[in-house]
């Protein structure tokens, strides 16, 4: 909110839970969702905190 940079790196249970949050993603959906293992994830938030764009690094 600040427009400031954040770095967030975690086990990959913890990235998928704060994927799901983020994204919006139902309990169901969330099992078919792919994470590979060190691969950055880039998103950027408006305002609001809705997802302007999501890059794979």
């Amino acid at each position: 909110m600040d427009g400031k940079n954040v770095i967030v790196a975690a086990h990959g249970n913890s990235l998928r839970a704060l994927t799901k949050y983020i994204e919006n993603i139902s309990d169901e959906d969330i099992m078919d969702v792919e994470m590979a293992t060190g691969q950055p994830v880039v998103y950027e938030l408006d305002d609001n905190l809705n997802i302007v764009s999501k890059e794979k690094l």
